[in-house]
């Protein structure tokens, strides 16, 4: 079984439990301290949100600043365009900002939303169809959007 920890950097440890939480995560209290908070979006996909001088002691490389630079874009599926616009809408409310406008390509539909670090996680909803088809098939069967 593969499992994906995704880790990201934090000025603020405290701030960021709170705004993963307010999104509907979890903390898993075993592997969080002072250093790191483990935020569980589902059995198998999980954040480790670092101190920014946590996190650096993992690398020899320098650590951007997730509000002045991106290193690595995040896409969470969700089961609908509704629970898209709903974790954003919570998002937002815990402090997070949409930096760009919602994309919707008829088969697929996403938000992209800033932690308060500037880190970006984009949603997103693709009908299962489209999935299964590829988007040019969907597209040709019913219609670009365009």
């Amino acid at each position: 079984m593969t499992k994906i920890f995704v880790n990201l950097p934090t000025g603020d440890l405290e701030r960021s439990k709170a705004f993963y939480t307010a999104l509907g995560c979890e903390i898993n209290p075993m592997f969080t301290d002072e250093n790191a908070a483990c935020v569980v979006w589902s059995d198998d996909v999980f954040f480790m949100v670092l101190t920014r001088e946590y996190f650096s002691t993992f690398t020899d490389k320098a650590v951007v600043d997730p509000k002045d630079a991106a290193q690595v874009l995040v896409a969470i599926s969700r089961d609908s365009r509704d629970e898209v616009d709903a974790v954003l809408a919570a998002g937002l409310a815990a402090g997070g900002t949409e930096p760009k406008d919602p994309q919707d390509y008829g088969f697929m539909y996403s938000r992209d939303l800033e932690d308060p670090d500037g880190n970006v996680i984009e949603f997103m909803y693709m009908d299962p169809a489209a999935a299964e088809q590829g988007p040019d098939a969907y597209l040709a069967e019913h219609g670009d959007p365009a």
